[in-house]
């Protein structure tokens, strides 16, 4: 074989820094494009990017050419600087020093597009601890609960 090829998807979350409620309507959406366009520029193409006011979700697919560690960290580098340009109450934006990036069966890529699509209606009843948890559960990753939160 001689062309090398490659189609996994990730799903991405990580909060803000001690889960400041940061993400309001005025940036919302233009911080999820921007997010958008740095995985473009990385080339892990984007699928689906939501979250909530201490959150996102990105739903990419991850290039060849790229590590994990490495696309998490331009994502949040590029992004936290973004944001602090956008004003004042912006100043001091930090993302959280951690993230989870989990595996996505192709079969399940339209569940994770609701899952992220249903952000404000999921986060009525269940906080981003308890849903970050849940995928720790679910993925089977051992944790030590001290380590996780900043």
């Amino acid at each position: 074989m001689a062309q090398s090829l490659s189609k996994v998807y990730v799903h991405i979350t990580f909060s803000t820094k001690y889960r400041k409620a940061l993400i309001d309507n005025k940036i919302k959406s233009s911080l999820f494009e921007y997010l958008g366009g740095i995985c473009k520029g990385l080339e892990c193409n984007p699928v689906k990017i939501g979250g909530h006011i201490d959150h996102v979700h990105v739903l990419c697919t991850l290039s060849r050419k790229i590590a994990q560690m490495k696309l998490l960290e331009e994502l949040k580098k590029q992004s936290s600087k973004w944001i602090k340009t956008k004003g004042r109450d912006y100043a001091d934006f930090y993302w959280q020093g951690g993230y989870g990036i989990f595996s996505v069966n192709p079969s399940e890529v339209d569940v994770v597009i609701n899952y992220i699509n249903n952000q404000e209606e999921h986060h009525n009843k269940k906080t981003f601890q308890d849903e970050y948890r849940a995928f720790l559960k679910k993925y089977k990753v051992e944790y030590d609960e001290r380590y996780v939160w900043d």
